[in-house]
């Protein structure tokens, strides 16, 4: 174990941490969010990350944009990316509740058919995408990674004896926690929030009430996508690079980091996600990298043993104005 590495470079390795497990965050709210109102885990939102991040590329092409660009460009692509990437994960959100979810919900299906349906959609879309990238661009697109334009150079605004923060960490850091803060105002305070609380609370009386349970549903699955796409958009400005499946490991992680927080719970997700993430780097550093993604399933493991309900635990039901 290298305890060494980690006391000597423990700040760093900290921040590092809470910039990775603050993309799993914005990535568990989409989880939280359909779990909390529909009481499913909605396997595919790891494609809707994805789809994002192929959407910020074709952006970062549309305009020509690369490292050597000028900076009209490169503000003009990083603007793009930050508008298409959401618009995107949100549309295909909704497409996957039209055409999968909403008639296994008019059927009332089973819990166990609306598994197995989100666990066939999401093998559909990466396989499905896979083929087209391939079909359409050939190689490179498809099986391989495919790297990502870094039209923001890493540059460190913090440098401390002890801590070194770049600006790429600052940024995804602080936009995970702006939009967790937003999500959950408009959720705790707006009326179409008290509507979706309403929904997860219980749906029959809600709809007694007037409030339309279709349309409050689309809204958790576009604003579950939309944050999605905007983890893929900070996902690709500090790791610059994707691929057809790269949703997958990155969809489980978040997952459990919604599981860890408390499932059903929009602060849980940004707990969850910021913790996995920290001792997803921390067990890097003590063994190696190869330990990483074995250490992000123990904890979900452990989780669902010890404490289901997950840190925090209070669901999107019982959440107050």
């Amino acid at each position: 174990m290298n305890f060494h590495e980690l006391f000597a470079h423990f700040g760093d390795i900290t921040v590092d941490g809470l910039t990775k497990g603050s993309i799993y965050a914005l990535v568990a709210l989409g989880y939280t969010l359909v779990y909390g109102v529909l009481k499913l885990i909605n396997f595919a939102h790891s494609e809707v990350f994805m789809v994002g991040t192929w959407t910020v590329l074709g952006a970062y092409s549309l305009v020509g944009a690369d490292e050597g660009s000028g900076v009209g460009i490169l503000i003009i692509a990083t603007v793009l990316g930050f508008l298409l990437a959401p618009l995107a994960s949100a549309g295909t959100a909704l497409a996957v509740e039209r055409i999968a979810y909403r008639p296994l919900r008019r059927k009332n299906a089973p819990p166990l058919i609306f598994l197995i349906t989100a666990i066939g959609c999401s093998l559909v879309l990466t396989e499905t995408f896979g083929q087209a990238l391939h079909a359409i661009f050939g190689p490179p697109f498809g099986r391989a990674a495919v790297s990502i334009p870094s039209l923001i150079p890493e540059k460190e605004w913090v440098n401390l004896s002890w801590i070194a923060i770049s600006n790429t960490q600052i940024l995804v850091i602080v936009a995970a926690i702006v939009m967790m803060v937003a999500l959950d105002a408009f959720v705790n305070r707006s009326r179409l929030g008290r509507g979706v609380r309403a929904v997860a609370q219980d749906p029959d009386t809600a709809a007694l009430m007037g409030v339309n349970q279709d349309r409050v549903i689309m809204l958790i699955f576009v604003l579950g996508g939309a944050m999605a796409g905007i983890a893929a958009m900070l996902y690709t400005i500090r790791y610059d690079i994707t691929k057809f499946d790269i949703g997958f490991l990155i969809g489980v992680k978040a997952f459990t980091a919604a599981v860890l927080g408390g499932i059903g719970n929009l602060r849980g997700a940004l707990v969850g996600g910021l913790v996995l993430g920290v001792v997803e780097v921390y067990s890097s550093t003590l063994f190696s990298s190869n330990w990483e993604d074995v250490t992000a399933f123990v904890v979900l493991v452990l989780v669902l043993m010890f404490r289901p309900t997950g840190i925090l635990g209070e669901s999107l039901a019982k959440a107050r104005a």
